[in-house]
């Protein structure tokens, strides 16, 4: 007796179509899953046995062999649990084969026959979809998350006793999930300014402030450097609340790595639409942050994916750590590759760092009370964590000093105000619709990062501008990299000015952000 189901898998952040394929045959009753099965897949076999009985069926006791095929890829995770059940009981014709032709079974079982959800499953669902399926059949817990993918027939069940009405279209639309409202119109989280802090709470910083107006328009990756106290933190943490809101195809693409990474909450109403926010604590790993594992997990970069990676005290971190920033800052994809398969995982992203001139913070910002206690050799080390080809990759670079304002100031309530986030971010919407509107007259889409010769096509410099660009290219020593980042920080700068042409102080500019000295 033979029955083959359709289940679904999770590699990086993409779903992988699999089918379960059951024998049973005479001999002596065991239960061998084979197809490079891990761990949580081989112990299925105790928790199906148990869920079989519990549930009412009749576990066969005779030789049974499950396949997970294609056979060639590593299987983990407790999704075919539900396919594999299915399976053994359609192959003891305990219950038809018929209705699960057309669909795919994702879920884990309890050993009382409940089902359990899942991580991964909008991953699974679209997968499913391009495929052609239409039906599937999941934990009631995940269904709300798979609704959140139009066009295909749920079927949510909460124990695998539910698959007895399945043979009859009756039994069937007993179990139809149908959402009570559009999910895809629900944001999870608002992305109001105030979810994350005014920028009216800073007091002064007005240079900063321009700087992050800057690299939320043309999403630009930033450091603050400077003493402690002086807003760093404070400031980099408001950022989300001046970015725009996620498109819808931007937050399916969040939501699925989520989904896949197994945090997105089970009581979530909608897709993301707050573009993401990742601050890791300097103790994390390099697996941990671009991901990592036998079969290969998302990390923080990925997590991050259309929105910002925060690193604060930026030399706390390990050096190796920080080196693979490199190929996902340039290429904005991170890729990892095991002996059986490349897996790429997607990291387009703003970084933002931040960190002090030295362990105790005070170099070169001394006061009467405050005095440096670091030798050169220790801020020497310290500094050493920064690599010349990192923070080549950074756009903008500034130096923080303490505020000029003071709370206790009659003025410094009504000059914080000019520079709230409200009017920030006006500021980097105008902006980003001035970007749209040029890459679509150019038959480019508005998230196209152009580079090289294509870059230098599709700008326009006043002769002015590109005289400035070429004379602080032989001055400065700048590397061929440096320079088209200046020249796309340029066109952020007239962007936000409202300037179709690139002046020659847009690039000064952008120049004097690529300068940060210590």
């Amino acid at each position: 007796m033979f029955s083959v189901m359709r289940s679904s898998s999770v590699l990086g952040v993409e779903g992988k179509s699999i089918l379960v394929e059951v024998d049973i045959a005479s001999g002596l009753p065991q239960v061998n899953v084979v197809g490079l099965p891990d761990p949580a897949v081989r112990e299925s076999v105790e928790r199906v046995r148990a869920a079989i009985k519990n549930s009412g069926f009749t576990f066969p006791m005779d030789r049974i062999t499950v396949n997970l095929a294609p056979a060639d890829m590593r299987k983990e995770g407790t999704a075919f649990d539900l396919a594999i059940a299915a399976g053994i009981l359609t192959a003891s014709e305990q219950i038809s084969s018929k209705p699960f032709e057309d669909a795919i079974l994702i879920g884990e079982l309890s050993l009382n026959g409940l089902l359990r959800p899942v991580p991964g499953v909008l991953s699974m669902i679209e997968q499913a979809k391009r495929s052609g399926i239409r039906k599937v059949l999941l934990p009631h817990g995940n269904a709300q998350e798979a609704a959140w993918i139009g066009g295909m027939e749920l079927y949510a069940l909460n124990s695998l006793g539910e698959l007895r009405g399945g043979g009859d279209r009756e039994g069937w639309d007993a179990l139809r999930y149908i959402p009570q409202t559009d999910s895809r119109n629900t944001v999870s989280v608002s992305n109001q300014p105030e979810c994350f802090g005014d920028y009216s709470d800073v007091i002064g910083q007005q240079h900063a402030k321009r700087a992050l107006v800057i690299a939320a328009a043309g999403k630009h990756n930033l450091l603050f450097a400077g003493p402690p106290g002086t807003g760093k933190t404070m400031m980099i943490r408001r950022l989300p609340g001046i970015l725009p809101p996620l498109t819808e195809a931007e937050a399916l693409e969040v939501t699925k790595i989520y989904s896949a990474a197994g945090k997105l909450s089970t009581d979530a109403h909608g897709l993301i639409e707050t573009v993401p926010f990742r601050s890791p604590h300097h103790t994390i790993s390099a697996g941990g942050l671009i991901g990592g594992g036998s079969v290969p997990k998302p990390g923080e970069v990925t997590l991050a994916h259309r929105g910002v990676l925060y690193l604060d005290e930026l030399p706390e971190f390990s050096r190796q750590v920080l080196e693979v920033l490199r190929q996902p800052l340039e290429d904005g994809i991170v890729t990892i590759a095991r002996s059986k398969a490349v897996f790429h995982f997607p990291a387009r992203l703003m970084l933002a760092v931040s960190y002090n001139p030295c362990p105790c913070g005070y170099s070169g910002h001394e006061t009467a009370e405050k005095r440096c206690i670091c030798s050169d050799a220790v801020i020497s080390r310290y500094r050493a964590k920064l690599s010349g080809p990192l923070l080549d990759r950074i756009d903008l670079q500034l130096e923080i000093p303490r505020p000029a304002e003071q709370p206790g100031n009659a003025n410094s309530t009504s000059v914080s105000t000019r520079m709230d986030s409200a009017h920030m971010r006006q500021l980097v919407l105008s902006a980003r619709e001035r970007q749209a509107h040029r890459m679509a007259s150019q038959g480019l889409r508005p998230d196209t990062r152009l580079s090289g010769a294509s870059l230098r096509r599709s700008i326009k410099l006043r002769p002015e501008a590109h005289d400035m660009l070429e004379n602080a290219l032989e001055a400065l020593g700048i590397s061929m990299r440096a320079y088209d980042r200046i020249l796309r920080l340029s066109r952020t700068i007239a962007d936000v000015e409202g300037s179709d042409a690139i002046e020659a102080e847009h690039v000064a500019e952008a120049i004097q952000y690529r300068r940060l000295n210590g």
